[in-house]
């Protein structure tokens, strides 16, 4: 990896795992390029692509910018984890190759370091394949504590986040654990949580996250296992109390609600996840207006 001066560390590394991703991640790279903020280096972990990767990153034409090859056998927490190891940062900013940030995005999450910020998170712009897009503004800081991220689910997303480097490396990075893949962010905001991490959020859109993954049945149930099993593990710290098995139910229930909602377009298991869900806790009252649309949807769709 090559970096514009090795003996002064920048103030913020860019970590950006990718596989086969050339065609997004040079606009990608641009975006860090044009950040208004300089003192940067970015770190390419490389997944071993077969397409023109290494020629885009040579093609910058940026000794900031530099490459890692790396196999992380289906795991990008691993290799999020790669580019922790090399960082020279004092914060680590985290972006996906087939994102991009605003220009400001890099400084306006360096102006809350004087305030005591160890996570910034701040807002994006979600960017479908249809081109439709949506504003989504995560947090607010009181979601963000260990408990809510736990009984109310995740208020994060990965490439809006620049966190302190030494914070990070204490709780030991991403949990590589191939079982929690796609969840494995999730995981890791819950362990930033509970270490007491000092987190704010901008009410800002800093990005575009262009939802570019795969919607399939089996994509989604993945998704959903993932998700289970970091819930579950964070699960076993917590009391065994009536009322805290009520609330793990209802946290499972909110689960399989937001996998059904997903596939509508297959009723049938859509269906089966919503009555999982309303098994596991009845109260949980979106269910109801769930099963109407999914119903709804599925007689446009025999017609």
């Amino acid at each position: 990896m090559t970096v514009s001066d090795p003996t002064t560390p920048p103030l913020v590394t860019v970590i950006i795992p990718t596989f086969n991703h050339a065609k997004f991640l040079k606009k990608a790279l641009e975006s860090v390029m044009a950040q208004t903020f300089r003192d940067w280096e970015a770190v390419v972990v490389n997944n071993f692509s077969t397409d023109e990767t290494v020629e885009i990153v040579e093609s910058m034409n940026d000794s900031r910018i530099g490459l890692i090859n790396f196999h992380n056998h289906g795991v990008i927490g691993a290799s999020r984890n790669q580019g922790l190891r090399v960082a020279r940062g004092q914060f680590v900013a985290f972006l996906d190759s087939d994102d991009v940030w605003y220009p400001q995005k890099l400084q306006k999450c360096v102006e809350q370091i004087p305030g005591g910020a160890e996570f910034v998170c701040h807002g994006e712009l979600w960017i479908n394949s249809d081109l439709t897009s949506r504003k989504i503004f995560y947090g607010p800081v009181e979601n963000s504590s260990y408990k809510k991220l736990l009984f109310r689910g995740n208020c994060i997303s990965t490439s809006t986040t620049f966190i302190k480097t030494e914070l990070l490396r204490s709780i030991n990075g991403f949990d590589e654990s191939p079982e929690i893949v796609t969840a494995e962010d999730y995981d890791l905001w819950l362990r930033l949580a509970a270490a007491g991490a000092k987190t704010v959020f901008i009410a800002e859109i800093l990005g575009e996250f262009h939802r570019l993954q795969d919607s399939a049945s089996s994509a989604v149930m993945r998704n959903l296992n993932s998700e289970l099993r970091v819930l579950h593990k964070h699960f076993r710290s917590q009391p065994g109390s009536i009322f805290k098995s009520l609330k793990k139910r209802h946290r499972l229930a909110i689960a399989n609600y937001g996998a059904a909602r997903q596939l509508y377009g297959r009723p049938a298991q859509s269906l089966r996840l919503f009555l999982s869900a309303f098994i596991l806790s009845p109260v949980l009252i979106k269910i109801y207006p769930g099963v109407v649309l999914l119903l709804v949807s599925a007689l446009k769709r025999s017609k």
